[in-house]
């Protein structure tokens, strides 16, 4: 929307922005009670939740497989259907963002501080712990590991992404809704979605997005701590990680309280821009050719096996493959689909103006070919020197160091020390990203669904997600646990989504249902449009005396209307 423009009811009613009590009130109970019993009893916690998780995850494993799947083949299904040309708005509204800024926020706000987290690690924990059943050379089982991290952070990812963020953007920029996941279930729910249902729907939202990006927070400032004590300027201390979290926060904050198209669009676009600076200098600076044919060759794999490793349970792998999909597949389909309301409101936020075929072709294939080439850059310049070289990143005991696994790779290239501050900076700005967009989208939602939120609730909202993350932080540190709290708390959000997937698939079926009333109702006006122009263009030939009938017996050849040639009708001469 516009940044004058309120959402209003369907019956045309305006949603001004107000907390909305009946969904704030039960989200603010849950948060404040998981957040207390995870500073008070943070191993205890952490297990009790552990506990259900791996009985969830067990259980569910393969229809979170499944149903992953089945969000991939509904996106393609929709791209290609008569409905993509649908426009996200009114049909001669442009974009409101331009397509660079449109990119860099939901690239930022989706994926962002994971690919810096992860962009390094992951390939080399694949590498160094392949999934049970897996045979070959060091090359070979390098390649497999770039392939499953592509699966991991691929179009299954960004389909899920797709889901919620195009229902949502459907709802309020083409039929003028407000800003929440429950008005996309409207269509199949009726006035329900005005009841204790919609409540409900629209307070697991919020849950799963503050826990998410709280913990995401907390974690993430594990790896800048790591960072600067990589290059010799601090300790990595819980000290330093809650000073890190204040400062995040405090520019959080400033952002989120400058509006949708300053802070968080001009953050977005600088770390856009940094990325790629990142990106061109290892490649150049890396082994160039190496990257280049691991790009082709895991891309291949990728490619080859798409179907078996989208389908892939490892059923006859016993515990240890269920271990291995618990920590690494599944897990990731239960962490994006809890970070989907967070996301998929964003993304349908900045996304007026865009039709059904250009939101998913941007939202579900650039980021995904962005990605690849990052994992390929960075995670396979980590491969090149632990498989063609001496190693080092690798340790032989502890394994793969997650925090420090991308700054013990730019050791490796020219100019270590300046990339690596400037991958804190964009760690750094990718946190800020992250943290005013789930400010901004939780403020929507506790608002009623207004567009535009007020500045002081927006600003609570980003201060809570860093008071949460510091507070859980502490607790952790007294009860000699650091991360014990935030792993309680990562875990309540993935736990989140086991239910939140339903609501993705009514998604799913009300946004087709409404898409077809739409294109059903084009038709029946092109058809009584073309009745009124039939019978207007026979009436001015009658009246002009142009019109021969038909049998009128009349041998003077007349000149036909063009409704007459239309239908093939000839004069009788």
């Amino acid at each position: 929307m516009s940044t004058t423009e309120e959402a209003r009811t369907p019956e045309g009613e305006k949603v001004t922005p107000k907390i909305a009590p009946r969904v704030f009130g039960p989200a603010a109970t849950v948060v404040s009670v998981v957040v207390l019993l995870s500073i008070l009893l943070p191993e205890q916690m952490s297990g009790w939740i552990t506990t259900a998780n791996d009985t969830v995850v067990g259980t569910l494993g393969w229809y979170y497989v499944l149903i992953t799947f089945g969000f991939v083949v509904f996106c393609a299904w929709l791209a290609f259907s008569r409905f993509g040309d649908i426009k996200l708005g009114k049909d001669e509204e442009g974009p409101e963002f331009g397509l660079l800024s449109w990119f860099a926020m939901l690239f930022s706000a989706g994926m962002g501080i994971g690919l810096m987290f992860w962009g390094v690690a992951e390939p080399l924990n694949h590498f160094n712990n392949p999934p049970p059943g897996t045979e070959g050379s060091a090359g070979e089982i390098a390649t497999q590991a770039m392939g499953r991290t592509f699966l991991h952070w691929g179009v299954h990812a960004w389909a899920i992404y797709v889901v919620v963020g195009l229902s949502v953007a459907y709802a309020v920029h083409r039929r003028g809704l407000p800003v929440s996941v429950r008005w996309a279930l409207e269509p199949l729910l009726g006035d329900r979605v005005k009841g204790w249902l919609g409540d409900l729907i629209d307070v697991v939202a919020i849950v799963g997005t503050l826990f998410g990006v709280a913990t995401s927070l907390g974690f993430g400032v594990s790896q800048v701590g790591a960072g600067l004590s990589f290059l010799g300027f601090f300790e990595n201390t819980p000290t330093l990680q809650v000073i890190l979290i204040g400062g995040i926060t405090v520019l959080a904050t400033a952002s989120v309280a400058s509006g949708l198209g300053t802070g968080i669009k001009w953050l977005s676009n600088i770390n856009l821009g940094l990325a790629a600076f990142l990106l061109v200098f290892v490649i150049i600076a890396g082994p160039t050719l190496f990257i280049f044919r691991e790009a082709v060759a895991a891309t291949g794999y990728y490619l080859q096996n798409f179907l078996r490793l989208s389908f892939d349970t490892m059923p006859y792998e016993g515990e240890a493959g269920e271990s291995w999909l618990g920590g690494w597949t599944t897990y990731y389909w239960g962490w994006w689909m809890s970070w989907s309301p967070f996301v998929g409101i964003f993304i349908a936020r900045i996304s007026r103006g865009r039709t059904v075929r250009e939101f998913i072709g941007g939202v579900l294939l650039v980021p995904t070919l962005l990605t690849m080439m990052w994992f390929v850059a960075l995670g396979g310049t980590a491969l090149y020197q632990e498989v063609m070289r001496d190693g080092g990143i690798i340790d032989p005991e502890d394994g793969v160091s997650t925090d420090t696994a991308l700054f013990q790779m730019l050791d490796l290239v020219p100019g270590s020390a300046v990339l690596s501050g400037l991958a804190l900076l964009m760690i750094v700005v990718f946190f800020v990203t992250s943290s005013d967009s789930g400010s901004f989208v939780v403020d929507m939602i506790s608002t009623g669904g207004s567009p535009n939120p007020p500045m002081w609730s927006r600003t609570f909202w980003a201060i809570l997600e860093g008071a949460i993350a510091a507070a859980l932080i502490i607790a952790g540190t007294a009860s000699g646990n650091p991360q014990g709290g935030l792993a309680a708390l990562q875990t309540m959000a993935i736990l989140v989504a086991a239910p939140f997937t339903i609501v993705m698939i009514l998604a799913c079926f009300a946004l087709v249902r409404s898409l077809r009333e739409e294109h059903y109702e084009k038709l029946r006006l092109e058809r009584s449009l073309l009745r009124r122009e039939v019978a207007q263009e026979a009436a001015e030939a009658l009246s002009s005396g142009k019109y021969d009938y038909v049998g009128s017996g009349s041998t003077e050849s007349k000149p036909r209307s063009s409704s007459t040639r239309r239908f093939g009708r000839r004069s009788k001469s």
